[in-house]
């Protein structure tokens, strides 16, 4: 049992105590208050002029997939041989000695959605880990599958029209993806009608009919059983798409197979914020501290996540990075500067995240029943010079700076 006593606690969704104190046990937080009753057998943690709150969550990176500091031999986030492929798991490729997931402990990051990069219309599925290193990475996993990757812009057409293969234009990124969609109906339906078959052919058997005849098994396909899943909704369809235009493409498709849609970057949103609002579509925006690596990121600004906040967008932050995923506060902070209100771009790393990837149940605020997931630094997230004094995850010290 640890306790972390007399810290600023910023629970995220239960206000701030100036002095509080939050109780851990068996991985899971047990108490938050004022006034907690510390057991004489629990570890004590003197937060006196500290922050205590979540670990921060990164709602969109690629953290143990792509290199980091190392070539193509470590570069496991892009299938660029077919530009659908539904069927591919982030979970597959993460390494968990990716030296990045130690540099993410030490700054406070203590969850990440990682998964395909964005070459492929359909890229595959995200996986939701902890960061806290471990032997394996179904240690690590905290929801898998956590969303599909879809692209729409610059990249797929990129990738494919030098390959000479569709898409090469913005039409054939839409027209691919409709048409990948749409063979996944057809065989969500096929599946139907076997079931709905052999349903009536074991009403008919029981009833002693001899003549009764067993459907046909269907075969099954494995790229159309992942996009099945996206079209009843069991997994969401988290879309890159920077420009505007980009997004709204995305939104007629979405709201054509009525999928559960999240934008991932949308770098050009505060253009169209209000049509996002009026949606209730979320959006994982950034990374905020980037170059303009290329020409749809002509209008970036930090001001994004602000002006969305604002529109009334559900806005996590996201920083797009390996081991630069350590700098999400940083990004956050950065928003906040551009006129994001603080109090929402706390909500961006901690909660917003949790929701957006599906696992607020679990992870990013300090409530009772919740992961032990725990930062203590030695001052306001959003000062540079605030680094992590200790990080709790899962209840267990993962790391501690005086150590």
């Amino acid at each position: 049992m640890i306790a972390i006593v007399d810290g600023k606690v910023m629970t995220v969704t239960q206000g701030t105590l100036e002095k509080g104190t939050v109780l851990v046990e068996g991985g899971r937080i047990v108490a938050v208050g004022e006034e907690v009753e510390i057991p004489e057998d629990a570890q004590i943690y003197d937060a006196t002029g500290k922050v205590v709150m979540p670990g921060l969550i990164d709602a969109h990176c690629h953290v143990g997939i792509f290199p980091d500091g190392i070539g193509w031999e470590y570069s496991d986030g892009n299938e660029m041989t077919d530009p659908i492929t539904p069927h591919l798991r982030a979970l597959d490729a993460v390494h968990p000695e990716d030296p990045a997931f130690k540099d993410l402990v030490t700054a406070g990051v203590t969850t990440v959605l990682t998964g395909p990069g964005s070459a492929n219309l359909i890229g595959g599925q995200w996986v939701c880990l902890k960061t806290a290193p471990k032997a394996s990475v179904e240690q690590m996993v905290l929801l898998e599958p956590a969303g599909m990757k879809m692209a729409l812009g610059e990249n797929p057409k990129r990738v494919y029209g030098e390959q000479k293969k569709l898409p090469s234009t913005r039409m054939g990124n839409a027209a691919a993806l409709r048409a990948a969609l749409v063979d996944a109906q057809n065989y969500l339906e096929k599946w139907r009608r076997y079931e709905a078959d052999l349903a009536q052919y074991e009403a008919k058997a029981e009833a002693g009919d001899a003549d009764a005849e067993s459907p046909k098994l269907p075969e099954r396909d494995l790229k159309l059983d992942a996009l099945g899943k996206v079209l009843r909704r069991e997994m969401r369809a988290r879309v890159h798409a920077h420009r505007a235009d980009d997004m709204l493409t995305a939104i007629r498709i979405a709201e054509e197979f009525k999928l559960d849609l999240t934008l991932e970057h949308a770098t050009e949103g505060y253009k169209i914020a209000d049509i996002l609002a009026a949606k209730g579509i979320p959006v994982t925006a950034g990374p905020i501290l980037f170059s303009r690596v290329k020409y749809e990121l002509k209008d970036m600004t930090p001001k994004n996540p602000g002006a969305l906040t604002r529109a009334g967008v559900k806005v996590a932050i996201q920083t797009d990075e390996t081991s630069a995923t350590k700098y999400l506060a940083i990004n956050a902070a950065l928003a906040v500067r551009e006129g994001m209100p603080e109090e929402a771009a706390l909500r961006a790393i901690t909660i917003n995240a949790a929701e957006i990837i599906g696992v607020a149940d679990r992870v990013g605020s300090l409530e009772v029943g919740k992961d032990a997931d725990i930062v203590v630094f030695d001052g306001h997230p959003f000062d540079y010079r605030t680094v992590p004094q200790l990080v709790l995850v899962d209840g267990l010290v993962a790391y501690r700076r005086d150590q």
